[in-house]
């Protein structure tokens, strides 16, 4: 986070590739005297159940990783039979929060 700022102290937003990244921004916008979102936007991906008790709450992408890793089974268990490959879309869904 801080690396991001030195390259552009006019950042807005971030979205981080996980949750415990965006809970590291959090800390840091918060060290150097950011307000979380009026001056920095703050999204995480996974929506762990840390997300909900950072201050201020982490807005986060939930992606169904169990229903993800029963269809990549599924998938995996066919093409092994003989089976084609067959495209999988996997629904993901925002949980705003108080971060963004």
């Amino acid at each position: 986070m801080r690396q991001l700022l030195e390259e552009d102290p006019e950042l807005d937003a971030v979205f981080a590739a996980n949750d415990l990244m965006a809970i590291g921004a959090l800390r840091t916008l918060r060290q150097v005297g950011l307000r979380v979102p009026e001056d920095v936007a703050v999204v995480g991906f996974d929506d762990i159940e840390a997300a909900a008790y950072t201050v201020p709450a982490l807005t986060s992408v939930r992606s169904p990783m169990a229903d993800q890793a029963t269809a990549t089974v599924r998938l995996l268990l066919g093409l092994i039979e003989g089976g084609s490959r067959e495209r999988v879309v996997m629904p993901n869904d925002l949980v705003v929060r108080e971060s963004s």
